[in-house]
């Protein structure tokens, strides 16, 4: 199926780094690959994309998916087994993608995170409103030496009309990573046009491809053959931060 699908006359274009700082690749731990098989499928695709390194960041969130170092190291391993298995030449990493929950806050007590590499960690802000006490969070993380990276920020609709915020929390030190399916549509209007204005203004400091399932893949490597992707990548390319990238 797999084959089927990526076989075309078109070559497939590849994006300009290589590294995806934000997918849900790793098997059973969230609502992202569901097992070895899938994963694997989904970082063919990653490939076939050009990235030759990912780092996984599945859910860390209350109740929902109370993941910890523990629980995710376990997959992550499993994985790790099976792409040597598999001859995949894909560079692996561990981390999470952390909602700024009550969870969040025992295992930031804790000390017990799973930053990338260069002590980045990508936090997830709720969908409904903003942490109330997120500038003194993000300070906080800042002054203890992680560097905070949010997730999607054009996904949160309450910023929309209000975008100075945006801009208060980048020059706060809170680096930006957008979403490239945010640019397709696929999470709405309002969220693609967010993703735009962030293009058009430089902030957009990683993108990442949010991956849940081949589904997505699909969706990002039709978009990266159009004519719109040729011309945003270029504005956005010169914004890219390559500490993490490559």
């Amino acid at each position: 199926m797999f084959g089927k699908f990526f076989k075309s006359k078109k070559e497939q274009v590849k994006l300009f780094y290589n590294t995806d700082i934000h997918c849900h690749i790793l098997p059973g731990v969230d609502h992202g690959s569901q097992s070895i098989e899938q994963s694997l499928e989904m970082l063919r695709a990653e490939q076939q994309m050009g990235i030759n390194r990912v780092i996984l960041t599945s859910h860390v969130t209350a109740i929902t998916f109370e993941n910890t170092r523990e629980s995710l190291m376990d997959a992550f391993l499993k994985l790790k087994d099976a792409v040597i298995d598999a001859g995949l030449d894909i560079d692996l990493h561990l981390s999470a993608e952390y909602r700024m929950d009550e969870f969040f806050d025992k295992e930031y007590a804790a000390d017990h995170l799973l930053p990338m590499p260069g002590n980045h960690v990508l936090l997830e802000n709720s969908f409904q409103q903003e942490l109330m006490n997120l500038d003194d969070l993000l300070f906080d993380m800042q002054v203890k030496g992680y560097r905070t990276i949010l997730a999607h920020p054009e996904r949160y609709t309450y910023y929309s009309r209000r975008r100075k915020r945006y801009e208060q929390l980048h020059n706060a030190g809170a680096r930006f990573q957008v979403n490239i399916l945010s640019f397709t549509g696929y999470f709405g209007e309002e969220a693609r046009d967010s993703a735009l204005w962030f293009a058009h203004n430089g902030m957009i400091d990683y993108l990442g491809s949010d991956m849940h399932n081949i589904k997505h893949a699909h969706i990002i490597m039709d978009y990266l053959n159009s004519k719109e992707w040729k011309k945003l990548s270029q504005e956005i390319e010169p914004t890219i931060k390559n500490d993490l990238i490559g």
